[in-house]
């Protein structure tokens, strides 16, 4: 266990390299579903042009009639300080670590070197942090005295623009949820419902329907009920992936999170990846770190990061939202 005791600080270019960049970039950001910004200069702002309609002009003299400049919003996004810690008794961190370790071809409980103790430690703290940014990200609320209250996440954003009048959501009843084909039904509501400039972005593929568990579910047993093979096939094999008309349909996976919170337990929720932003940063909070150190006291494990994150939605207009009725 001595490797284990032996403190490691994390800042910098290695607390970037080895902690955030793999949790924010790559097949694990695509994961997330969402736009991610890592490491964008605070505050973090982004620039949003609409350019004009229609510039076409009737050819039929000289001179300049551009004057009009297209159209520019900002919108800053509210990064809050926040910090991670866990602590676990020594045994049972030690026999965790180790697990890890075991769990890779070729590994040898005779020969350990303390950069495979490092690795295995580092990968649980890892998956830590990134699970607990990804709930807070969908539901988070800071006016919570407990739980998942370090910055707003998009439901709880969407739930102010319904309160303000910026979103209206489609309100059904839990009997819709009594059949398989009321995913489908909320699904052509949210399509409905929608912008037509929300409509006119399924072309560039970047249209995603967010869903609750529940949701997600009663789509499957709707496939499932089809009488093909393929339906009978992917029943049996399960499915990878589903869409609905083309668009993915992602589960949101946060149904025990929902239960702690003041949000609908059950929504559906049509925009453009792009519009949906997490912002995370590690290199302009000063102490920003991950630390990792033994506590012979009390003979405990511990672990810290500190960093800042927060969510944005950029444009409430194309946003379509279905969600349960109070």
């Amino acid at each position: 266990m001595s490797f284990i005791e032996n403190p490691k600080t994390y800042t910098g270019h290695d607390l970037e390299t080895i902690f955030f960049r793999p949790m924010l970039a790559g097949p694990s950001a695509q994961e997330l579903g969402v736009r991610i910004l890592y490491n964008m200069p605070t505050p973090t702002t982004v620039q949003l042009w609409e350019p004009q309609g229609n510039i076409l002009q009737k050819y039929a003299s000289a001179g300049w009639s551009g004057g009009v400049a297209a159209t520019k919003a900002q919108k800053t996004i509210t990064l809050e300080r926040v910090k991670a810690e866990l602590g676990f008794a020594a045994a049972d961190y030690f026999s965790m670590v180790y697990e890890q370790i075991v769990g890779h071809a070729g590994a040898s409980l005779d020969d350990l070197s303390g950069t495979e103790l490092e690795a295995a430690e580092t990968e649980l703290f890892k998956r830590a942090i990134a699970e607990a940014i990804r709930a807070t990200m969908w539901v988070g609320d800071t006016s919570l005295d407990e739980g998942f209250n370090t910055f707003n996440g998009f439901l709880t954003l969407m739930a102010q623009c319904v309160e303000s009048g910026d979103i209206t959501p489609y309100q059904y009843a839990s009997t819709v949820l009594d059949s398989p084909e009321g995913a489908v039904e909320l699904f052509d509501k949210v399509w409905e419902q929608a912008d037509d400039r929300l409509k006119d972005l399924k072309g560039e593929g970047q249209l995603a329907l967010f869903v609750t568990s529940d949701i997600y579910h009663l789509y499957e047993k709707y496939l499932d009920s089809k009488g093909a093979d393929s339906a009978y096939m992917e029943m049996v094999n399960g499915r990878p992936t589903l869409a609905y008309h083309g668009i993915p349909v992602i589960d949101l996976h946060i149904g025990s999170y929902l239960k702690d919170s003041l949000l609908p337990g059950s929504c559906c929720l049509l925009t453009d990846r792009r519009n949906l932003v997490l912002a995370v940063n590690t290199a302009d909070f000063p102490g920003t770190e991950v630390r990792m150190w033994y506590n012979p006291d009390l003979m405990e494990n511990r672990q810290r990061a500190t960093f800042m994150a927060g969510c944005e939605i950029l444009d409430e207009r194309i946003v379509s939202l279905a969600q349960l009725r109070a």
